[in-house]
């Protein structure tokens, strides 16, 4: 009964920032979020294979290059919880780390059923680690596996992938300081994000030749056919990435091909949208080294290490709660 009762609120905000997205004056926009149901998720995972998009090589160079070293630098009894686990492939290479010293245990967070089941099963083989998923928002996935804890354990948080890009300023110092507060000084952060680099280059990451990404992010709008009963028709839309020069981030929209009205049949309302007329469906902010530095100190974090790949500009920060 508890998990129906779960199912109809999560359904019940869906309609209700799907619905609050899409009437806003001026710019339309539906959460980044929404775009991560199980098709979403495995989309996701095609696109870091993709040559265009070296984000996710990146991630995974650093974390196998440096696992050992940034478990060296951690405390001697830790748990470790990770936001926005995916597949937990590149996560591997920290759990493994760990195994070699102590057992662990490790809280994969995910609002994707089938992620959490997709990662449990990557993992799995790796001795020494206990794998508790969380089907959960963010922020409160965390606060259950803070909650389990024992005296004198250390909480090591992996936000990994640059996720906290998808974070519009200050959005971003928001919800590392809602982090903050949920940790005990001493507890580390290991942050992934992207950095700076040419136009160009992320232009075609965020926009490939095959139309994954594209597949990818009109897949949000079959989503919300299915669970609200609406109907947009797929082929009404095209995906658009562009660079935003004054916040330095690529954005991902949908631009309508045509006029049409959109029907959400199970909420009860519609939808007018002009040709040429967008929804923004995601961010990817490309930080400098030293916005991450002020980002860090601004949310209650000092940065005790830090890594940056050479081939494409990323960096993985090691924070400590201060």
């Amino acid at each position: 009964m508890a998990t129906r009762a779960l199912a109809i609120d999560e359904a019940r905000i869906f309609a209700e920032d799907v619905r609050d997205g899409l009437n806003r004056s001026g710019q339309k926009e539906l959460p980044s979020k929404y775009l991560y149901d199980d098709l979403g998720s495995r989309l996701f995972e095609a696109i870091s294979l993709l040559p265009e998009y070296g984000l996710t090589r990146a991630d995974e160079r650093l974390l196998q290059r440096h696992a050992c070293e940034i478990v060296e630098r951690l405390p001697g009894d830790t748990v470790i919880a990770e936001l926005g686990s995916g597949s937990g492939r590149k996560t591997r290479w920290i759990l493994e780390a760990f195994s070699r010293k102590r057992h662990t245990s490790y809280f994969p967070i995910e609002i994707s059923a089938a992620a959490l089941q997709v990662c449990r099963r990557e993992l799995s083989d790796i001795d020494s680690i206990s794998i508790v998923g969380f089907e959960r928002e963010y922020l409160d996935g965390m606060r259950e596996a803070a909650a389990r804890r024992r005296t004198g354990q250390r909480v090591l948080v992996l936000f990994l992938g640059s996720t906290i890009g998808n974070f519009d300023h200050p959005a971003d110092v928001r919800f590392l300081s809602e982090i903050r507060n949920i940790l005990e000084p001493g507890d580390v952060l290991l942050l992934g994000a992207d950095l700076e680099k040419p136009v160009d280059l992320l232009l075609a990451a965020y926009d490939d030749p095959l139309g994954v990404t594209a597949a990818f992010n009109l897949n949000v709008l079959a989503r919300i056919n299915r669970e609200m009963d609406a109907d947009f028709p797929l082929d009404g839309f095209e995906h658009l990435a562009r660079f935003n020069r004054d916040t330095g981030s690529i954005e991902m929209h949908l631009r309508s091909r045509r006029n049409q009205r959109i029907t959400f049949a199970r909420a009860g309302f519609s939808v007018l949208l002009r040709e040429g007329e967008t929804i923004w469906t995601e961010t990817s902010h490309k930080y400098s080294l030293s916005e991450i530095e002020r980002l860090a100190t601004s949310t209650g974090f000092r940065n005790r290490a830090q890594w940056v790949d050479a081939d494409w500009p990323f960096a993985e920060t090691l924070l400590e709660a201060v």
